[in-house]
């Protein structure tokens, strides 16, 4: 009787332990890291349609993983050049959101020099407000020394529609206007964004932007 009680005991025990333990072929919880874990991409294309000069295209891709950011680019800084970028990321809030990347960058090819910069988004509701700005230092002129800003202001009715304004100071081409400002209209769905940017309309001989983008 006593030995039939042991084993008795033994297999509740052992039942219960089973209970309490994940079955055999059932996929595990997410991990509270994964998302930290996990890369994000995106690669985007802007297309410049400049009066009385030469169209160009911008491609720019980013990797980002948790507080890690890294940006690639060409034609940005100036026409055949590129740049490479480390930064970290930081977030705060949650119904006004802010987050803002630092970022330091090399630039090489027909302009060469050290960029410290940043990547900064605040959003309330349907309104965000986003900005990508840095400093090149020449190295080999000092005269070159300029400051970069490609800055929107946004409202999104729906979630894949988005209108605006944006603002932009580069060396990249020039125009009559040394700070040059415009219109935004964007269109996402799914995984793709189009945005089509009209710089200078009303001022002089308007500069079209179309960017395609591609998050994965």
């Amino acid at each position: 009787m006593q030995r039939a009680l042991t084993v008795l005991t033994a297999a509740l025990i052992l039942a219960g332990q089973g209970l309490s333990q994940t079955p055999t072929g059932s996929p595990p919880g997410p991990s509270p890291d994964a998302s930290q874990s996990a890369w994000s991409f995106n690669l985007t294309a802007c297309t410049y349609l400049v009066p009385d000069s030469g169209n160009y295209v911008n491609p720019n891709f980013t990797a980002d993983r948790g507080w890690l950011h890294l940006e690639a680019r060409y034609n940005y800084e100036a026409q055949k050049a590129g740049s490479l970028w480390l930064g970290r990321k930081f977030s705060f809030g949650d119904k006004l959101a802010l987050e803002v990347t630092p970022m330091v960058g090399g630039v090489f090819g027909d302009l060469n020099g050290i960029a410290p910069g940043y990547n900064l988004s605040l959003s309330y509701w349907k309104v965000e407000l986003s900005s990508q700005s840095e400093y090149v230092f020449d190295l080999e002129d000092r005269s070159g020394n300029f400051f970069y800003t490609w800055s929107e202001l946004t409202y999104s009715p729906v979630d894949w529609f988005r209108a605006g304004l944006v603002v932009q100071r580069t060396k990249a081409y020039e125009t009559e206007l040394d700070i040059q400002r415009g219109l935004l209209a964007g269109f996402s769905y799914k995984k793709v964004d189009f945005t089509a940017h009209v710089f200078n309309f009303g001022w002089t001989d308007p500069t079209v932007v179309l960017a395609v983008g591609v998050n994965f």
